[in-house]
């Protein structure tokens, strides 16, 4: 089989990738998960495995899956479902067992992010699942790594390049059935950088780029989503283009940003826009892999399973595309098919900032002895003081910061876990002393704690030069009354107890 028709190496070289991915995502989780999910954090996980038996009965194993049904929403269980899914990451990247090794990363992170809330609900956390299972039918079934490359089977290499397709399609799609301004006047570039959830130092520099660059910028990425996906199953030339295209755009968004492991995910896809040929002028691969061994020969019954599960696959996925984009409901079968399969967030549609952010709100959180003298909760990576430059975290992703800027948009009674984070501030509770920075937790918890809410925008180049301030800011009021502890309990500190 010729270099140019063969995928042997493109799929050792994917596989390794994806589960590069998973161990970053479980890496970046497991920190985290003891304040966000354990029986003190932000959000318990118990809370959910209890409402689940008490409302779903027998049908929460199906609405509510997680192997955390056998094992309780302890910290220790929590920690160890990620630690599994780390380990089952590594087996993939070390292509020990690459079928089991991927069922069992997926089976671990679906069993988090189905008890994740709040926290858990990113776009790249159900991409990630998703593509595992687009990924099964690529991943061979041996245990210990062969002696040369295999031959993935016809068609399975397809299956991935369509989920980047409806992936980077929808995208585009959703930006301008959106209605939003900024996207059909060309001007979306001109906010995003400085309201992004996580700006980087990069991002600062890019905003400062003329008006006619940036939106030039924007023309060129909704031609990129929404042409190039098209060009993914056309002759080897288009095809090569289109994914270059798209890597290019991922490059892009991970130099200006912090989206967590979304944008190597991304990568990794689009990984499926190529073929051995590609491979085969890079040494490095070369040295990595060695020669393909000839086409297995697969059983007719395989065969007719993965032709099934390739229909249904592309059937369920491209109907959830067709009804958000074109606001046509599927067929009632197709309607009950997701319904069904819905809590395994393994079929989904997506497409990222649909609507614009065109200003930046950021809540600042402080604590005070008297009710005087305030003291402000830094968080390791949010906007703070004005000359403190936009960090670089990814593929880390801190999801108490991250969730903070979705807090801003809304108004404090839509987000009791932070009113939980204060209570636990002024309980002085350790769980939640890692998601602040070092210094700003107090050696004692304070008497009152309060939330404000600033407006924050880059400077341009003049004021940076001159005061070394990334930002300005003005304060726009308090987001949460004050609060304090009254017998154990969350009070408002501008009422008399009891009211």
């Amino acid at each position: 089989m010729g270099e140019r028709r063969s995928l042997a190496r493109v799929r050792w070289v994917y596989l390794r990738g994806l589960g590069l991915v998973f161990c970053l995502a479980f890496a970046s989780l497991l920190p985290q998960l003891s304040g966000l999910l354990g029986p003190e954090g932000l959000e318990p996980a118990a809370g959910w495995l209890e409402w689940g038996r008490v409302e779903l009965g027998a049908e929460r194993f199906l609405r509510v899956p997680t192997l955390l049904w056998l094992f309780g929403a302890s910290s220790l269980a929590l920690q160890g479902v990620c630690v599994a899914g780390l380990v089952c990451g590594g087996l993939l990247v070390a292509n020990v067992a690459p079928r089991w090794a991927l069922v069992g990363a997926w089976a671990c992170y679906l069993s988090l992010t189905s008890l994740g809330g709040s926290f858990l609900s990113f776009q790249w956390d159900v991409l990630l699942l998703e593509v595992a299972l687009v990924s099964l039918p690529l991943a061979p079934g041996h245990l210990r790594p062969p002696g040369s490359v295999e031959e993935p089977r016809r068609g399975a290499m397809l299956l991935v390049r369509l989920l980047l397709a409806r992936l980077m399609f929808m995208s585009g799609v959703v930006k301008l059935v959106s209605g939003d301004a900024t996207w059909r006047n060309l001007t979306a570039l001109e906010f995003h950088y400085w309201t992004q959830p996580l700006p980087n130092a990069f991002a600062y520099f890019v905003h400062q780029l003329p008006a006619a660059l940036q939106r030039a910028s924007v023309a060129g990425m909704l031609a990129i989503e929404l042409g190039a996906p098209l060009f993914l199953f056309a002759p080897r030339p288009f095809r090569l283009a289109a994914g270059a295209a798209l890597a290019l755009l991922q490059v892009g968004i991970l130099a200006t940003g912090n989206y967590g492991f979304f944008n190597l995910l991304s990568l990794v896809l689009c990984l499926s826009a190529l073929d051995d040929g590609v491979l085969a002028r890079w040494r490095v691969f070369q040295r990595l892999t060695t020669v393909p061994a000839p086409p297995p020969r697969h059983p007719r019954a395989r065969a007719v399973a993965f032709v099934g599960f390739a229909a249904v696959y592309a059937l369920l996925g491209l109907s959830l595309d067709v009804e958000r984009g074109a606001k046509v409901t599927p067929p009632a079968p197709v309607s009950w098919t997701l319904d069904q399969i819905a809590g395994l967030r393994s079929v989904n549609t997506y497409g990222l900032f649909a609507v614009m952010t065109t200003e930046r709100r950021e809540i600042l959180i402080e604590g005070s002895d008297d009710g005087q003298t305030w003291r402000e909760y830094l968080l390791k990576w949010r906007p703070g003081s004005v000359d403190e430059m936009p960090r670089f975290v990814a593929p880390h992703q801190p999801r108490l910061d991250w969730q903070m800027w979705f807090a801003a948009l809304s108004v404090c009674e839509n987000n009791p876990w932070l009113l939980r984070l204060q209570q636990k501030l002024l309980e002085g509770a350790p769980g939640v002393r890692g998601f602040f920075r070092e210094g700003s937790f107090p050696a004692s918890p304070p008497r009152y704690v309060r939330t404000r809410l600033f407006d924050y925008h880059f400077t341009d180049f003049a004021q940076w030069r001159a005061t070394g301030d990334w930002w300005t800011r003005r304060e726009l009021g308090l987001y949460c009354p004050p609060l304090t502890l009254s017998q154990g309990r969350l009070m408002r500190a501008d009422r008399p107890a009891g009211r």
